[in-house]
C-alpha cells in the first residue's frame, strides 16, 4: 500500500515585488497552514519522507506542518522539480520513488495538485484551495505501478473556520 498525502502551499502575498519563487505567504496562509496541520494530527500518519518545491511559499507551508506535527527533520527534503504547475514533473518524481516508501508527503502548487487529485483520486475536487490537503490511498507495492487510488482524506482550510 502506498499514501499520497499532497498539501497546496498557503496564501501568498502580492504585496512585495518579488520573483514568483520568492513569493512569501500572507499572514492567512499560515493560519490557514496551521489549521490544516492541526486538523491532520487527529488521523495522522508520519510520512517516510516529506518533499516540497524550493518557493518560498511551499516551503513555509511545509515547515509549518513539520513543526506542527513533530515531523523529523531528516526526512524533509526540498526538491526543484516539485517546482511544477501543470503535473507532470510531480508525477514522474512520485513514480521514480523507491518502493520502500510507503508514506509520503509533497508541498506543491495548483493547478498541478488539482488535476493529480483528479487523476488519480476518486474524489473530484474542482479546485484544490490553499494550504487544503488530500491523501489518497493505493493498493500496489512500487510507486510506479501507481495508477487510481482512493481519495482518503481532505482538509480545506473553509471547513475548519
Amino acid at each position: 500500500m502506498k499514501l499520497l498525502t499532497l498539501v497546496r502551499h498557503g496564501k501568498s502575498s502580492w504585496q512585495y515585488d518579488v520573483d514568483d519563487r520568492d513569493r512569501p505567504l500572507k499572514k492567512r496562509g499560515i493560519k490557514d497552514a496551521n489549521l490544516v496541520s492541526m486538523a491532520l494530527k487527529s488521523h495522522y500518519k508520519e510520512p517516510d519522507m516529506v518533499f516540497s518545491s524550493p518557493a518560498n511559499r511551499a516551503l513555509s507551508t511545509a515547515k509549518i506542518f513539520v513543526e506542527n506535527l513533530n515531523i523529523n527533520p531528516n526526512t524533509f527534503e526540498v526538491v526543484d522539480e516539485l517546482y511544477d504547475f501543470g503535473g507532470d514533473n510531480v508525477i514522474r518524481f512520485f513514480k521514480a520513488l523507491p518502493s520502500d516508501y510507503k508514506n509520503i508527503m509533497i508541498f506543491g502548487h495548483n493547478h498541478a495538485f488539482t488535476s493529480i487529485c483528479n487523476i488519480f483520486g476518486d474524489t473530484f475536487i474542482d479546485n484544490l484551495p490553499t494550504s487544503a490537503l488530500v491523501c489518497i490511498k493505493f493498493e500496489v507495492e512500487s510507486w510506479a505501478a501507481i495508477d487510481k487510488g482512493t481519495t482518503e482524506t481532505m482538509i480545506f482550510p473553509r471547513d475548519l473556520k
